[in-house]
């Protein structure tokens, strides 16, 4: 059975999806704020991922199914793997030591832009046009906006870090498009997220034994260890459940704008929970995210554009 195309515009389904899944990632710099205080980043990605991989096994096991199996199937994990957990978080772990996660945030909101090049690039259904584009960029500056200006401060101190996350957002786009692949194999969003997971443990635990030792780490306290049950459960196996699904209904394209919601949650978290002040520059940044966003979904505007177009008077009848 050949899978329908890619919906260009996406449903009101998918954008409540679509938020879900930003929240849900946005919440995870609260659990990663609790957790490094006592952990290393990698012991951290990897806890991440090994929990979350056995939660996703245990969902698949209590609902009847199996992680499907054949080289070709768990190439295609690992390749996804790779791309959507291995190299991203790496770099990103590694960026965040040497620059402001301020800035790291402004650039891993790239990601919908290399998203749409790389879309344009590799597939037929998601082609790249001018009102998607100008989307996308109105809201990178709502991001950098809400962000602030503080957060540049460092541009230019650190070059190769600024790279890394650039290069993880290049990665995050690679894996969107190569994702797509799932569906056509006719692979389940859970498994498909199980079986990343899976692959993705594979190589990030024996990484962290190696550069962490975290055998030789004093025991955790209940707070961290309550912090990783939720970065794992929360933010990676639902959230993953959650990323393959609205990738196969909405694209690559479309998946990838949650890097433009995902700073929005985790300014909103920090003003709910930790008491933080909404700044003038947050509602500024969020409204242009909200404006790039409409631009992206493109009814709104083909609306008005309709409602403004001057009509011709009607012809009048002969006497």
């Amino acid at each position: 059975m050949i899978p329908s195309p890619i919906q260009k515009t996406m449903s009101a389904s998918d954008w409540a999806l679509l938020i879900i899944l930003s929240i849900v990632w946005g919440g995870s710099f609260l659990f990663i704020g609790v957790a490094v205080k006592e952990l290393p980043p990698l012991t951290i990605v990897a806890s991440r991922v090994c929990l979350g991989a056995a939660t996703l096994y245990m969902v698949l096991r209590l609902m009847g199914l199996a992680l499907p199996r054949g080289r070709e199937v768990w190439t295609a994990f690992f390749g996804m793997g790779i791309l959507n957990n291995v190299i991203p978080m790496v770099l990103i772990v590694w960026g965040q030591n040497h620059i402001a996660s301020g800035l790291a945030s402004i650039l891993n909101a790239t990601t919908p832009l290399f998203t749409v090049l790389v879309a344009h690039v590799l597939t037929k259904d998601e082609r790249l046009t001018r009102q998607r584009l100008a989307g996308v960029l109105v809201g990178f500056l709502g991001v950098a906006v809400m962000i602030g200006a503080a957060a540049f401060q460092s541009w230019g101190m650190s070059i190769p870090a600024q790279m890394a996350v650039l290069a993880a957002a290049l990665s995050y786009a690679f894996a969107g498009v190569f994702g797509r692949r799932f569906r056509a194999m006719g692979i389940p969003p859970l498994a498909t997220a199980a079986g990343q997971v899976t692959a993705s443990s594979a190589i990030l635990l024996p990484l962290a034994m190696i550069v962490d030792r975290p055998w030789s780490l004093p025991t955790p306290s209940l707070h961290v260890a309550m912090a990783l049950a939720g970065l794992a459960l929360v933010s990676t196996a639902f959230a993953y459940i959650l990323f393959f699904r609205l990738l196969a209904r909405a694209g690559a394209t479309n998946v990838g704008l949650v890097t433009l919601l995902i700073p929005v949650s985790a300014i909103l978290f920090g003003v709910l929970l930790l008491g933080e002040t909404l700044e003038a520059r947050h509602m500024a940044g969020m409204a242009l995210i909200a404006a790039g966003l409409v631009l992206i979904d493109g009814r709104l505007p083909s609306v008005l554009a309709h409602a403004l177009r001057p009509r011709r008077p009607a012809p009048q009848g002969q006497g």
